[in-house]
């Protein structure tokens, strides 16, 4: 049987797509984070770190995140 459709896709092709929405919410994530540590006295973060850290933060965790949907994919093909 031949893959058609999303179902050659990589897991890295899934990550590029994914990548914008992970990091997103991993630099909301670090900013509220930062707001908490604001709490022990700790700077709050800016925009620019928040994207920072949030993309460092993004970059593993999408690819982990697109290589479990790319084994959900090959059993859901089965």
């Amino acid at each position: 049987m031949t893959r058609q459709g999303v179902g050659h896709w990589s897991a890295a092709r899934i990550a590029v797509l994914l990548f914008p929405f992970g990091w997103g919410a991993f630099a909301v994530n670090v900013f509220f984070a930062s707001l908490i540590g604001s709490w022990l006295g700790l700077p709050v973060a800016t925009t620019s770190v928040s994207l920072g850290l949030g993309a460092l933060i993004a970059l593993p965790a999408t690819y982990a995140f697109a290589c479990h949907i790319r084994r959900l994919m090959d059993v859901a093909d089965t």
